[in-house]
């Protein structure tokens, strides 16, 4: 598995992901600096805001990438079978690529985040805040959540390219999943809310909701910037529980593609 950990890692280096990175690093800094002059009274936390958002699509595009460019590309190609001819097991294939994408991809988060932090900080220096944002743990606490968060996108692409025989699935499943994972919390609170007095609508999509609940985890509990930019501070219980639901959802659908890719002939 380490072969195909290093292969993959340096496969993602040699690509243009790195120099994407750094451009979209720069124009993350610039998005977030120019955000900042939207809100003449709480600049830093605006910047901050966009800059989290940001990040996290930028994150999620280019793991879904890597993920094209080590796997999916791989079996549509057929290159799949000089790595299997070598006596390895097909898991070892899968997470170790697994791994080589989410060591790219934490290395793209730290990259991002400390241009990130660089634009807030540059924010507006000469204004001070009523209400300051806090770049230290909290803002660090909230980019690992964020890493986490990409990481489900990542596996779940992952297992979809061993059953796919396009290309471009993986992508586009990745992506939905990313939405609908990260719509499913607002959706719940919504309709907990009682749908705006709209029982109707309660009783139509609450069943439906609460039935992809058990298919799709919701990833906006990975979502702690509430943290940094107001200063409230998430229990103990909100952080645990949902990295152990995260990390249990990626061992079960790296799992069920791990039984996939064993049954798949590639001929």
């Amino acid at each position: 598995m380490i072969e195909f950990i290093v292969s993959g890692l340096r496969s993602g280096i040699r690509g243009r992901s790195v120099q994407i990175v750094f451009v979209l690093g720069l124009a993350l800094v610039a998005v977030a600096y120019l955000a900042a002059s939207f809100s003449p009274r709480q600049p830093r936390t605006v910047a901050l805001d966009v800059g989290l958002s940001g990040a996290r699509f930028t994150l999620i595009l280019l793991s879904l990438f890597w993920v094209q460019d080590l796997v999916s590309r791989e079996i549509d190609r057929k290159i799949i079978l000089q790595s299997l001819s070598y006596p390895v097991s097909r898991a070892a294939f899968l997470f170790g690529r697994y791994f080589a994408v989410l060591g790219l991809v934490f290395v793209a988060t730290g990259i991002l985040a400390l241009c990130l932090l660089l634009a807030v900080v540059l924010s507006s220096p000469n204004f001070d805040q009523e209400f300051s944002v806090g770049l230290g743990l909290p803002y660090w606490v909230t980019v690992a959540g964020m890493l986490i968060d990409v990481g489900v996108v990542a596996a779940v692409a992952m297992a979809v390219a061993t059953v796919s025989t396009v290309a471009v699935l993986p992508l586009l499943v990745g992506a939905a999943f990313a939405i609908a994972g990260k719509a499913l919390g607002p959706a719940f609170d919504y309709l907990a809310r009682g749908a705006d007095g709209d029982t109707a609508f309660a009783g139509e999509w609450g069943g439906r909701v609460e039935a992809v609940r058990w298919l799709i985890p919701d990833l906006s509990r990975l979502d702690w910037r509430n943290w940094p930019l107001y200063g409230v501070v998430p229990s103990a219980e909100l952080i645990v529980w949902p990295v152990l639901m995260a990390v249990a959802y990626v061992v079960i659908v790296l799992a069920l593609g791990w039984r996939v890719l064993e049954r798949r002939e590639f001929g």
